[in-house]
């Protein structure tokens, strides 16, 4: 299961010059085996507004117990998304399409907030992934094999695609929603599960 996720918490207001988040900052999540849980590192990184100054959010540290966890319920499901039918993971494609066309300004306007790109540039960067997952709402026909009758005497050759397992992606700061949506959208519409690791210096993303 695929989810899409703006910070909780988060109010837009009329001007940038004042903060877009709440007081105190949020301390962010990890999302594990489909559900947001509370890191238990007493460490954090602050995600800092480069234009105020402002601590708009926390990320934890992610303790090596908790990785361990993800990869573990990235495996689990593994198990039972492989054999989903490819029509059914391009449904789920489908929505998260609809999802980040409906949230695009507000997705923009995080990545300003975190990252200091100008509103034009970041609904460029979102604009770029969605395209990509559009790309992957086609998996039924990307994923078909091939097959060659005849390719030397009495001998055919045929190729299929099938998932590899557990995939991960680590994103850099300055493309922070561009280039996850390189990445796990195209893995999961395969059949893979997949681990993402967002820049510290981001805590929005899908």
């Amino acid at each position: 299961m695929l989810t899409i996720s703006l910070r909780r918490g988060a109010r837009l207001l009329s001007t940038a010059a004042e903060p877009i988040y709440r007081s105190p900052p949020p301390r962010v999540r990890n999302l594990i085996g489909g559900e947001f849980v509370e890191s238990r590192s007493t460490e954090s990184i602050d995600v800092v507004n480069p234009a105020t100054q402002e601590i708009v959010s926390r990320v934890p540290l992610t303790t090596d117990e908790e990785f361990k966890a993800a990869v573990c319920a990235a495996k689990g499901a593994f198990r039972k998304w492989r054999t989903t039918p490819v029509t059914a993971r391009q449904r789920v494609m489908l929505k998260l399409q609809e999802l980040i066309r409906r949230d695009m300004d507000k997705l923009a306007l995080n990545i300003t907030t975190e990252q200091g790109k100008t509103l034009r540039d970041a609904q460029g960067d979102v604009f770029r992934g969605l395209e990509v997952v559009e790309h992957a709402c086609g998996m039924a026909t990307l994923q078909m094999g091939e097959y060659v009758s005849n390719v030397s005497n009495s001998i055919d050759t045929f190729s299929i695609r099938e998932p590899l397992f557990v995939c991960a992606g680590i994103c850099p700061f300055n493309f922070p929603a561009m280039i996850p949506l390189w990445m796990f959208p195209m893995a999961v519409t395969c059949g893979n599960t997949f681990i993402l690791k967002p820049s510290e210096s981001h805590s929005f993303l899908f």
